[in-house]
């Protein structure tokens, strides 16, 4: 009898093989002893740490994926950090050899990274991975990674570094499972771009055998042991329909009966740019973060205005919105001196950041408004965190002032969402980042695997004030849109759009599905499904409820 083991949905698509687990990391590390000769154990380290950094650089350079690049040379700076080297130093000094004095070290600084919240604790895992590699290169032992096969299989494991993302061949790795993770974690961004099923938080996982046969499941968030063969023939049609879903679908989205939906990307700098721009009617959230972390200064205007020009530019005349700078506490910016906080996740960040240094926020609109006025593109501005219809107001003015005449906010904080009437009197359009709305509405840390289920967005609190937030922009007759990683679910999209959502904004490689899930079904079609999430006790009910009267072959 088929079992099915319950997890996250990690990205879309269902798909059954033979399991393969990662190769274990390196546990035994020797006696904890005082090393002879402490140089020696110093130089060992360090050989270590640069081994492991030189093999990050080289993928990262080798990645053909832009957010594997990108994570991948993070952390290759994370190794070299000097900070993280006087702790390893300190600790040989202090009697340890350095298969202890580097996990000790590692330790202390994820302990710190898990403290800040927020996109720090997302990078939590990372050191994990750059530790286990150091290790096993200190103790002459292979490293932690991919298994070798020679037929395609479903991957397991405890969750996946993105130095083994970055060698993922979607021709040979069927499906992917972790044990650990959630639905933003690096696996399940990397798993959606590469088009691979994923289910994340699978804690079951760990007792498949090696060779097992499974279902993985990405719609439904479950892994199925002993597959039947009635279930092995629905992800065949499933996997059919998407490979022709993803082959045949181009063109703005559409409903079946017209009614448009627009379909943009999120990008995060001009890589991102040039690889969204073939399929999308524009971008519908420009991450500007790039230009200000990891680095000692602020950029100037005139560097900003460069940056966002190209951004511009390869979008021609179709919609760019620009999130401003959304970094505080939990990213912490150098140049940007804010002290520290016990919960920076509620802290300041994002627009908050005006309260220290208001004359940052002036800059960046003085460098896009320059940008957008040196282009053909119709530049859309909206700020991070708003809380209140006071600080909603007080941005607008601002960007008008700039002499940018679209200006909107960020819907995240319940707070300004309960209050979407007024604010909806004194914006230009509402964005809804349902990434950190869902953590807020739920008082649930996105970075916590294990509290995965309450951040799903088929939960009926999300879905319900999302619904608050639509009602608001259609009486005030502005357009509102979703950005966040709900939008890239096909089934979902469909209630967005029958809850009055004008525009959806997604990875580029989840553009595909969602056109092709909107192009089956009419907007009344839509507002059904709609009602019956709206409805439903559970996010469990409102996802399978949904799935059976869409009749797509995704649940």
């Amino acid at each position: 009898m088929p079992e099915e083991l319950a997890g996250v949905p990690g990205a879309p698509g269902a798909v059954a093989g033979p399991v393969r687990h990662m190769t274990d990391a390196v546990n035994d590390l020797g006696p904890a002893e005082p090393p002879e000769d402490p140089e020696v154990e110093l130089q060992a380290a360090r050989d270590a740490l640069t081994e492991v950094e030189m093999l990050l650089e080289k993928r990262s350079a080798e990645a053909t994926n832009k957010d594997v690049a990108e994570i991948l040379s993070a952390q290759a700076m994370m190794a070299t950090d000097p900070a993280l080297w006087d702790k390893i130093a300190a600790a040989v000094s202090g009697g340890l050899p350095a298969t202890h004095a580097v996990t000790q070290a590692f330790e202390s600084f994820k302990t710190l990274l898990e403290a800040a919240g927020g996109y720090m604790a997302e990078r939590a895992a990372d050191l994990d991975d750059i530790r286990t590699r150091v290790v096993a290169s200190l103790v002459g032992s292979p490293m932690p990674g991919l298994p070798e096969s020679s037929e395609p299989f479903i991957l397991v494991a405890k969750d996946l570094a993105p130095a083994d993302t970055s060698r993922l061949d979607p021709s040979m790795v069927l499906g992917l499972v972790t044990r650990e993770g959630g639905p933003t974690s690096h696996t399940a961004i990397i798993a959606r771009s590469l088009a691979i099923p994923a289910v994340v938080s699978c804690s079951g996982a760990a007792g498949i055998s090696e060779g097992e046969p499974v279902v993985v499941d990405g719609d439904r968030g479950v892994v199925v042991r002993s597959p039947d063969p009635g279930l092995l023939e629905d992800v065949a049609r499933r996997a059919e329909w998407m490979a022709n879903a993803l082959r045949s679908s181009t063109g703005p989205g559409r409903t079946s009966d017209g009614h448009a939906v627009g379909l943009l990307a999120n990008v995060g700098g001009i890589k991102d740019a040039e690889v969204s721009a073939a399929d999308s009617e524009g971008v519908g959230l420009f991450r500007t973060e790039f230009l200000f972390l990891d680095r000692a200064e602020e950029p100037s205007v005139d560097e900003q205005e460069q940056a966002y020009r190209a951004v511009f530019d390869a979008f021609g005349e179709r919609k760019v919105v620009v999130r401003t700078l959304d970094a505080g506490a939990d990213k912490p910016l150098r140049w940007l001196d804010l002290g520290e906080e016990m919960n920076p996740a509620l802290g300041v960040r994002g627009v908050r950041t005006q309260r220290v240094r208001a004359d940052v926020l002036e800059r960046q609109l003085e460098a896009v408004q320059r940008a957008a006025k040196a282009s053909e593109t119709d530049v859309w501005v909206m700020a991070p965190m708003i809380t209140t219809v006071g600080e909603a107001a007080e941005f607008v003015a601002m960007a008008h002032d700039q002499g940018l005449s679209r200006a909107g906010v960020m819907v995240e904080v319940p707070a300004l969402a309960v209050c979407a009437d007024d604010a909806a009197e004194v914006v230009d359009f509402f964005s809804i980042g349902t990434n950190d709305l869902s953590q807020y509405v739920t008082a649930a840390d996105r970075t916590i695997g294990a509290l995965s289920d309450l951040l799903d967005h088929w939960q009926p609190a999300l879905v319900r004030l999302i619904r608050t937030i639509t009602d608001a922009a259609r009486s005030a007759s502005i357009p509102a849109s979703v950005c966040g990683e709900s939008a890239g679910d096909p089934l979902f999209a469909l209630v967005l759009a029958g809850l009055g959502i004008t525009s959806l904004s997604m990875a580029p490689a989840s553009l595909p599905l969602v056109r092709a899930s909107l192009a089956r079904h009419t907007i009344d079609d839509c507002r059904r499904l709609a009602e019956l999430a709206l409805t439903s006790d559970d996010h469990q009910l409102a996802r399978s409820s949904v799935a059976e009267a869409a009749h797509l072959p995704i649940r």
